[in-house]
């Protein structure tokens, strides 16, 4: 090993730079920067070349974390039934950063709440079942209290106790 390969970490020429190797998690995958710099980190990549391979990706518009945070927000907030805090939770898991997340929920999201854990109400639930069972369940996917008791009001309407 000459000490060039040796400073760089590599043992040969024919090994992927960082650059290429985050191309192809992108090509695979959408990640969000801080995801991305743990994958290329956990390669054994130099810092120095990581954050050159990053800057790169940013400035090509391959990387953007504010674009693909709100992209990410809106698919688990209008295709699922999870709440926002689990998407928030999600979200955080995924490498965003906290205030790029909650610049991403729309102002008002109670009625949209509400018919998502009136969902999970219906896919897990039948309205005889005991509403204590049904409101810990809610609780456990981080909806608020009001919502829950809203939605297992609504799922239950009709049924004697």
């Amino acid at each position: 090993m000459t000490e060039e390969e040796h400073k760089s970490g590599r043992k040969n020429a024919t090994e992927k730079t960082a650059l290429v190797t985050a191309v192809d998690y992108l090509a695979r995958q959408a990640h969000s920067e801080k995801k991305l710099r743990e994958k290329l980190q956990r390669k054994g990549f130099p810092q120095e070349e990581i954050d050159a391979a990053i800057e790169r990706l940013i400035e090509r518009k391959y990387l953007d974390d504010a674009d693909l945070c709100a992209q990410q927000f809106m698919y688990l907030y209008n295709e699922s039934r999870y709440s926002v805090r689990q998407i928030f939770v999600k979200l955080m898991q995924r490498g965003f950063d906290k205030e790029l997340i909650r610049s991403a929920v729309p102002p008002d999201t109670a009625e949209r709440e509400a018919a998502a854990a009136e969902r999970v109400l219906a896919m897990k639930f039948k309205p005889t079942d005991k509403k204590q069972k049904m409101m810990a369940n809610l609780y456990q996917k981080g909806f608020s209290v009001d919502t829950a008791h809203a939605a297992v009001r609504n799922f239950t309407e009709g049924v004697e106790a």
